[in-house]
């Protein structure tokens, strides 16, 4: 299966709209449709497991302690953590790699730091 993608309420949306518009296949689900802004992360990793996406986000001083404790009591999809600074052009290419090259299933319970 696809990997699905969620995107957390910090991440910038310009990531989510460059990776639709070059492949319009991706399932890339904004944190508005989602309904995520002012979602707590325990939450946020909880909405996107229930609905079998992985979470990419731009948090990396709290997301990946709340990812740790939330894989040891069920499981997760997985979540890509983004740099701030990076440049777009760069993240958006990783995140159609991850599309195009992985499953789903590969990701379980993972978290990553792009670029990779």
């Amino acid at each position: 299966m696809k990997v699905r993608f969620q995107a957390d309420a910090d991440l910038n949306q310009i990531i989510v709209s460059a990776v639709v518009r070059r492949v319009m296949e991706i399932d890339f689900r904004t944190a508005t449709a989602a309904r995520l802004a002012g979602v707590r992360d325990p939450e946020v990793l909880a909405r996107a497991a229930r609905d079998g996406r992985l979470l990419v986000t731009h948090d990396q001083s709290t997301m990946p302690q709340h990812f740790a404790a939330f894989i040891a009591q069920q499981d997760s999809p997985g979540v890509l953590i983004v740099p701030r600074h990076h440049p777009l052009n760069q993240i958006v290419n990783d995140i159609i790699l991850i599309w195009t090259a992985t499953e789903a299933e590969e990701w379980l319970n993972r978290i990553a730091y792009l670029p990779l």
